[in-house]
């Protein structure tokens, strides 16, 4: 393998994908799988047909992130990629936006990725190395209408990889950001069907298409690799030009 080819490589990296039973998330660790890379795809939901790790947990539940972790040490005795991205989102009035909406939003979207990075940390300092990835949203930057949770969450999930780069980078543990643009999956599924909303986020973008979920596997994985060992607390948009399209 040339030194060009080792630096893009995660071939025997550990990495654990949350959010990994559909959308951005299988497209990620299904990625990262065909890569080389050991993948523990977690999810609430199991996928028992993949020919990778698939372990079911709800990452709100304290115990059962404790369990993962254990269960992956003791499986693969290390731990190189987090990529923190399960989330959630619930649409609604802001003047009657539910309470339990708002704090069931922040539990998955900010208080999961903030334990699960805490834990992983301890493993990576170890080794004196690893690479911290999550995926935020455009949401991060610009707000949409009637998704106030969600809107707050990406937010604060952007500047908490940022305290965490600084904090963690003593140990060569680096944290970024990956904000996706529009994509096709189920969470977004309402616009892609309506033919005119469709349109209008598709002319959103610069590069005048929706993204797929396989658009975010290059970008993972320039992040897990070495290729990438002097980048932390960024943020990098895969989002077809949305942010910087003005006219």
């Amino acid at each position: 393998m040339t030194f060009v080819n080792n630096l893009f490589s995660i071939d025997g990296k550990v990495a654990i994908v949350t959010g990994a039973a559909q959308g951005n998330g299988a497209a990620i660790a299904r990625g990262f799988h065909q890569a080389g890379a050991e993948v523990v795809a977690v999810d609430i939901k199991q996928n028992p047909l993949r020919d990778y790790d698939d372990v079911q947990c709800d990452i709100t539940n304290d115990n059962e992130i404790k369990n993962l972790f254990h269960y992956v040490l003791k499986k693969y005795k290390k731990i190189d990629i987090l990529v923190n991205n399960a989330g959630i989102s619930y649409s609604h009035n802001f003047e009657e936006y539910p309470y339990e909406m708002w704090q069931k939003t922040h539990k998955v979207n900010v208080e999961a990725p903030f334990k699960l990075m805490q834990m992983v940390s301890k493993s990576m300092k170890e080794y004196q190395k690893g690479s911290i990835i999550n995926i935020k949203s455009l949401n991060s930057e610009q707000a949409f209408p009637e998704n106030a949770a969600y809107v707050t969450s990406k937010g604060a999930l952007k500047n908490l990889s940022k305290a965490a780069a600084v904090d963690v980078g003593k140990y060569n543990i680096r944290v970024n950001n990956v904000g996706p643009g529009y994509m096709k999956t189920s969470m977004t599924l309402k616009s892609w069907n309506d033919p005119e909303m469709n349109k209008q986020r598709k002319d959103k973008t610069i590069l005048g298409r929706w993204g797929n979920p396989s658009d975010l596997i290059g970008i993972c994985i320039f992040l897990a690799s070495d290729s990438s060992s002097y980048i932390t607390g960024q943020d990098l948009y895969v989002d077809g030009g949305w942010l910087t399209k003005g006219l």
